[in-house]
């Protein structure tokens, strides 16, 4: 039997890297697989995100409005069954829950109902209701029981180290979900828990770990965990591979960290309980000793592969598909099977929002035949609203010719009755769809026909919105610098048509009144005149895209001569720009623009550090601190000659960047 975790950072993205749900757990090729960060509403469950053929899924989502909450963690298990139903097979769980306090909406099942386990789960007794709600509430558990054991899946809260609020809220996240695991463990319950906990246990676990690393208080209390420091759990992989070097499972991605292997190992299994063997008293003998094969880091999903180009040699820009985190799988071995049992109530098949959208035999067919009535002559609405609109072609065209035959000026006031007719017609005939051309011949060799395309948009149906034949002939032409002659033949081309946003717009070429050209003007010859014109605009056309690329090019070689070399490897750094809220909001840096790596590799980063501006409120050499340890926020040296005159405080203020 084969459990992994995952931590995938938004699971839609992890679909659409594999191709779809099915082939990313088929990538994984695990009997029980738990994601973490699916990063999904409880409104956004569908199919195409819950639902693969040979497997159960099980999800929380947040329920949490505050803000940066909403759409954010998550966690989702999937389990590889024969057959969900009257089925022996361990992966299958017997029963499962959202949460880990009992209070939640349908916790126990979709069918079960608001009200029908009220009470909180046990252990839990002496924290109050709107506690364990608060905690229980951004979708960051699920428990599983498989009948040996109980599986939680668990994405801990992240708190950085100023934000006292999310500090005390992670302190209460793991304090209460400790008691449920003690009252389990007091049933002579086994217990595995999975999943990134955010906690990088010790000094081994992280690359740039400092002398204070392993006091904080998250640390310690995770050490107190494990068995050899008198706990109940072991740290499957430690047990496994103890003296293992740079084993991450975590690499920030904004420095290119994983080029270099530069990371943490936040994603863990930790098992508690005893061996399934009849003797449980044989020293020696537990769950870890006697199940479990291997515990190892999936490398192969990391995103940066062995061959990729280097972040300074153009990598930068090469996209880099894949999770943020690699994941961790265990391996057991002499689990037998349970008696037989089916998918507990919580299984997503029973969600309502998501059983609505499953797909059926008859569905499919009716989907199919209703695809082919479609494609048949005549069976589709495209292919009436064709004939309607090529019908109104038609009278448009009609109408220009009456227009010609009968002589009429083309400022002649009011539609007539067939033009009203046509105008009513068309009106109806759904013209955002088509581009509709028409061509105005105005008698003359050498004056070009005009082209007319219909506007996207949406038919008004009122009279007056409608484009009247006169308005084609009230653009004058007009070149950069040119004369406003009341005698220019007038030219219109595609680009004077697209350059209004409605054709009922009228260019005047006075302010006091509209010259409206008779049709023995329209037939003047004056195509000397016309080139010379249009020379005149090409030339100038020409001057402007010169002068243009000249300057945007001086733009250019400022901006690169303005960029500051690095001073490890005398390279153009790269910018960035504070995002983190705080005094230097918004404020632009430079840093080394290699990947972030251990400081006894000189092909990493060097850590060069510099604010775009000049404003910073202090002398000395605060500005060229590391970039490591100021932007990343890591525990710097603070006995370091740079920071002997600044208080830790103030540089963590003055660098809280993200």
């Amino acid at each position: 039997m084969k459990i992994v975790t995952y931590n995938v950072n938004s699971l839609r993205t992890r679909i659409s890297q594999f191709g779809s749900l099915r082939q990313l757990l088929l990538s994984l090729d695990a009997d029980i697989i738990c994601f973490q960060e699916t990063k999904l509403a409880k409104q956004e469950l569908r199919a195409d995100v819950v639902w693969a053929d040979g497997y159960e899924s099980f999800f929380s989502c947040t329920r949490t409005v505050d803000r940066g909450r909403t759409g954010y963690s998550g966690v989702a298990t999937f389990c590889r069954v024969k057959s969900a139903f009257s089925s022996s097979e361990v992966a299958l769980p017997v029963d499962a829950e959202e949460g880990f306090t009992g209070l939640l909406e349908n916790a126990r099942g979709f069918g079960t109902g608001k009200d029908e386990f009220p009470n909180v789960a046990e252990g839990l007794e002496e924290f109050s209701r709107e506690l364990l709600l608060k905690v229980d509430s951004e979708g960051r558990c699920i428990i599983t029981d498989h009948g040996h054991f109980v599986l939680f899946n668990i994405y801990g809260p992240r708190a950085e180290c100023d934000d006292t609020e999310r500090i005390q809220f992670k302190h209460t996240f793991f304090k209460i979900l400790q008691r449920r695991w003690e009252s389990l463990l007091r049933r002579g319950r086994r217990i595995l828990v999975v999943g990134d906990l955010n906690i990088a246990p010790a000094a081994i676990d992280r690359c740039d770990a400092g002398p204070d690393f392993e006091k904080n208080e998250f640390r310690k209390w995770f050490r107190s965990l494990l068995v050899e420091n008198g706990g109940s759990f072991f740290d499957v992989f430690r047990a496994k591979h103890p003296e293992r070097r740079e084993a991450y499972t975590c690499w920030p991605t904004n420095t290119g960290a994983e080029e270099f292997n530069f990371g943490t190992r936040i994603d863990h299994i930790l098992i508690a309980g005893s061996c399934l063997h009849k003797k449980h008293n044989l020293e020696g003998h537990d769950f870890v000793t006697c199940h479990v094969t291997e515990c190892n880091i999936l490398t192969q999903f990391k995103r940066w592969k062995p061959g990729n180009t280097p972040r300074w040699k153009g990598g930068r820009s090469i996209k880099l598909e894949g999770s943020d985190h690699a994941p961790v799988c265990i391996s057991l071995f002499e689990i037998p099977n349970i008696p037989q049992h089916s998918t507990p109530s919580f299984s997503t098949r029973y969600c309502p929002q998501v059983e609505g959208c499953q797909q059926t035999l008859v569905s499919m067919l009716m989907r199919r035949q209703s695809a082919a009535k479609v494609n048949t002559p005549g069976g589709s609405s495209s292919s009436d609203e064709k004939a309607i609109v090529q019908s109104c072609n038609q009278s448009v065209k009609s109408s220009i010719e009456a227009y010609k035959l009968s002589g009429k000026s083309l400022d002649q006031p009011g539609p007539t009755e067939d033009s009203a007719s046509i105008t009513d017609e068309c009106s109806q005939a759904s013209f955002h769809n088509v581009s509709n051309e028409m061509l105005l011949n105005l008698g003359s060799n050498n004056t070009k026909q005009m082209r007319c395309v219909q506007p996207n948009k949406k038919a008004r149906h009122s009279q007056s919105s409608q484009l009247s034949l006169t308005s084609f002939f009230q653009k004058t032409s007009k070149c950069a610098g040119g004369d406003h002659s009341s005698d220019a033949v007038i030219s219109l081309n595609q680009a004077d048509l697209s350059s209004s946003n409605h054709y009922s717009r009228i260019t005047r070429m006075n302010d006091d009144e509209s010259i409206i050209p008779e049709k023995s003007d329209l037939n003047i010859s004056a195509s000397s005149r016309n080139l010379g014109e249009l020379d005149a605009c090409q030339y100038s056309e020409k001057e402007k895209r010169s002068v243009a690329l000249l300057e945007w090019q001086r733009i250019q070689q400022h901006m690169q001569s303005s960029i500051p070399l690095c001073k490890g490897h005398g390279e153009s750094c790269v910018s960035r720009i504070v995002k983190k809220e705080g005094p230097n909001s918004g404020r632009r840096f430079y840093v080394c623009a290699r990947a972030e790596g251990p400081a006894s590799n000189p092909e990493a980063n060097c850590g060069y550090f510099k604010w775009a501006d000049l404003r910073s409120k202090r002398k000395g050499r605060q500005a060229d601190l590391s970039y490591a340890d100021l932007v990343l926020g890591r525990e710097a040296n603070w006995s370091s000659p740079d920071l002997v005159s600044l208080s830790k405080h103030q540089l963590v203020e003055d660098a809280k960047l993200s």
